[in-house]
């Protein structure tokens, strides 16, 4: 069983940072956070060695690359999901989340789709697998939020570093 690392205020201060700014410098972070930048590179590097940090990179907006739509699509199997099914999953771009899920439904997808027609054909290829249920999003108020601080930065809370912009 992996333990979940605990991380403190600083650690936190870090991870919100590098969210809102994964371009940001060890110096830059260093300052923000009030840390020398050797020991800012250290936090990164064991928040990184730890699989806290999993990776950087570019959030794409869709709709500049023609992806008009988003949808949710939820499967219902009437057997359990086997290798042809988590197959699809990995080796179709379009499918950019799959989550296991409690209820009547047993996966939620998020997909993108060029179109109505290019939305169809994807759900016709996962009907394969057993009832869907298809819903558009008509907007996404609330999209690539930064996660919030690891529940142990209440403990610590008295104990935030100072962040400056």
């Amino acid at each position: 069983m992996n333990q979940r690392p605990t991380l403190d205020a600083t650690d936190n201060a870090i991870l919100q940072l590098l969210q809102e700014d994964g371009r940001m410098t060890t110096a830059e972070l260093a300052r923000a956070i009030s840390m020398s930048a050797s020991s800012t590179a250290d936090r990164v590097r064991r928040l990184t060695d730890q699989g806290v940090i999993r990776g950087y990179r570019a959030i794409v907006d869709p709709v500049a690359l023609g992806y008009e739509l988003t949808a949710f699509v939820r499967i219902r199997m009437a057997t359990p999901a086997g290798k042809p099914f988590f197959e699809l999953l990995k080796s179709t771009p379009q499918i950019l989340e799959a989550h296991y899920v409690t209820g009547e439904d047993c996966f939620m997808l998020k997909v993108i789709a060029a179109s109505m027609p290019n939305l169809q054909e994807l759900t016709a290829r996962l009907m394969t697998f057993g009832q869907i249920t298809t819903n558009l999003a008509f907007s996404s108020p609330v999209n690539d939020r930064p996660l919030p601080p690891s529940v142990d930065a209440s403990e610590t809370a008295d104990s935030s570093p100072s962040m400056t912009a």
